[in-house]
């Protein structure tokens, strides 16, 4: 019986992705887990790197022949997922593997879903206006929903598998974590949410999003709110 199953999207992280796996494997996530990684059709060298690696065997990775996005992403290992649970953690290292355990811990105490919230540090945060968009769509969410959460976009959230699978999410990029966010409090579950670590990349190091990403989120938000 599995009781975590961390999933892992992945594209063009060949600096990271070993890292980032071996930060799963060095952590003590669960008392039994699997590590679904899903490679969304990598063209620098990661697809490679995954294939010709020998990993153990709690380690599962999935192939995209071609890149459809971190939402597509996830509802490929979600689809696969064994575990009871279900939590997400990008392969690009702004966020640790060693906090997964604070979001299992109020799963296991009868919480639905876990968000971790991240702190936004001077040391930490990618810039003012990032930080400031994340503020901003995570205002239009709590208006729109009624709700009252600190960070809608963070790249860790853990839930039941089964609750994970019912969301219906649709979308292919980015958004996909808004929707997520929207689609729970549209079936009134409570998130609660817990102080993680992050550390920002910077657009040297590899980092995607941008601002036309924010308009999507408000555009996901809007569209979940209306369907």
């Amino acid at each position: 019986m599995i009781e975590l199953s961390v999933l892992m999207p992945v594209f063009n992280e060949r600096k990271t992705i070993e890292r980032a796996i071996e930060s799963v494997l060095d952590a003590d996530v669960a008392d039994s887990y699997e590590l679904v990684v899903i490679d969304d059709g990598s063209t620098d060298g990661t697809t490679e790197l995954l294939r010709g690696t020998a990993w153990p065997e709690h380690v599962r990775v999935l192939h995209h022949d071609r890149n459809r996005g971190k939402g597509a992403a996830l509802r490929t290992g979600l689809a696969d997922a064994r575990g009871d649970y279900s939590a997400i953690l990008d392969a690009d290292l702004e966020y640790s593997a060693a906090d997964i355990p604070l979001l299992l811990g109020p799963l296991r105490n009868g919480e639905q879903a876990v968000f971790g919230a991240r702190g936004f540090q001077s040391h930490s945060a990618y810039s003012f206006w990032y930080v400031v968009g994340n503020r901003c769509v995570t205002f239009v969410a709590n208006l729109l929903y009624n709700s009252w959460l600190s960070d809608i976009m963070t790249g860790q959230k853990a839930m039941r598998t089964e609750l994970f699978r019912s969301l219906e999410l649709r979308e292919r990029g980015f958004a996909i974590e808004p929707e997520i966010t929207a689609r729970l409090l549209q079936k009134r579950i409570r998130i609660y949410e817990v102080q993680v670590d992050y550390r920002a990349r910077s657009r040297e190091e590899g980092k995607k999003l941008t601002a036309l990403d924010g308009l999507r989120v408000v555009r996901t938000l809007v569209r979940c709110k209306i369907t």
